[in-house]
């Protein structure tokens, strides 16, 4: 089947995570990826998460499945001749190697251009090639402190909590290629290629706007709210039957969004506190707030988190199971969507 990207080639001088997602998308896409690897140790995450004995990782085949591998030493004139001529016949290299290191490998944008002048450089950086923290590496982590994540995540009063999925990394990647599909539309009109740079810190921030919106009128950084809303009833996550650590239910249904609220109501049983003004619309009402998020959970706890979803969902409540890693391998859904 024809992809969009069928024709496209890729030279991938990316690690890790938030460069190799990018690539991969790339391919899904259709792109050709010609992976670019240090000849005696290879990507290093190769060994990241690894078995015993000489198997690639499961973390490399999960980002690298769709590429094509070659080992080169870019810093002898063989690794860089065969380098060039992969240039001349791509279409983007991408890397997202250490702050300043494609220039002391001598293979800064001018020089590429100068072999290609159609070739797209995409870089990613912790932060950036320019500014203060310019210098500083980054990890996924990293990027979601500073991005702001950190500090959105956990519980009222508590610390900051890391996300455990890595925005940071996948979600860089996504922007670049964003960033690449632009660039390579443009260069349609010019005949040129650029350069796209996407730091880890932006791509996070740009996640982060909307739970930064309130600053922007009051000046004060908004507070944690873990799973709920601040205090509102119809928010956050419920245990569920048989009670095991990821046996949750979240939903969202604020009673100011009137049909979600009577529909949880009339789905859980409890439709006669419709009559009531204060259960009705309890956002002013913190004490009825929790009264009524016990007698949601008194509900979800007499069913499993698929029961709860399938039956509040059909009943226009926007709710989910909160899935783990094995609900989400063997998802139906997922699969019918493959």
């Amino acid at each position: 089947m024809d992809k969009a990207l069928n024709g496209i080639r890729v030279i991938d001088l990316t690690q890790f995570e938030a460069g190799t997602s990018c690539t991969q998308m790339m391919a899904w896409l259709g792109a050709d990826v010609i992976k670019i690897e240090e000849p005696t140790r290879g990507d290093p995450g190769r060994s990241v998460q690894s078995v015993p004995g000489d198997m690639d990782s499961s973390y490399f085949l999960n980002l690298n499945n769709n590429k094509r591998s070659v080992g080169l030493n870019l810093k002898t004139d063989e690794g860089r001749k065969i380098f060039f001529e992969l240039v001349k016949q791509g279409d983007i290299v991408a890397e997202n190697l250490a702050p300043g290191a494609l220039e002391r490998l001598g293979l800064g944008y001018d020089v590429l251009k100068g072999v290609n002048p159609k070739i797209i450089l995409a870089r990613i950086k912790g932060f950036g090639t320019y500014g203060p923290y310019s210098h500083i590496k980054s990890f996924d982590p990293v990027a979601q402190a500073a991005g702001g994540a950190l500090c959105a995540t956990g519980d009222p009063g508590g610390p900051p909590v890391r996300p455990g999925i890595t925005i940071g990394d996948t979600g860089t990647g996504m922007h670049t290629v964003i960033g690449i599909l632009a660039a390579l539309w443009q260069r349609q009109t010019t005949g040129k290629g650029q350069v796209v740079e996407v730091s880890m810190q932006d791509a996070v921030v740009n996640f982060s706007r909307i739970w930064m919106n309130s600053f922007n009128e009051t000046k004060v950084s908004p507070p944690r709210r873990g799973n709920g809303w601040g205090g509102r009833a119809g928010v956050g996550t419920f245990k569920s039957a048989p009670g095991g650590p990821d046996d949750y239910i979240y939903m969202t249904a604020m009673a100011r969004r009137g049909r979600m609220w009577t529909a949880m109501l009339t789905t859980i049983g409890r439709e006669e506190l419709l009559e009531d003004p204060i259960y009705a619309d309890p956002s002013d009402h913190p004490e009825a707030s929790a009264e009524i998020n016990a007698m949601i959970e008194e509900w979800t706890m007499k069913h499993t988190k698929q029961e709860g979803m399938r039956i509040l969902g059909e009943a226009g409540v926007p709710c989910s199971a909160t899935f783990n890693a094995e609900d989400i391998y063997y998802d139906e859904h997922l699969r019918e969507r493959e």
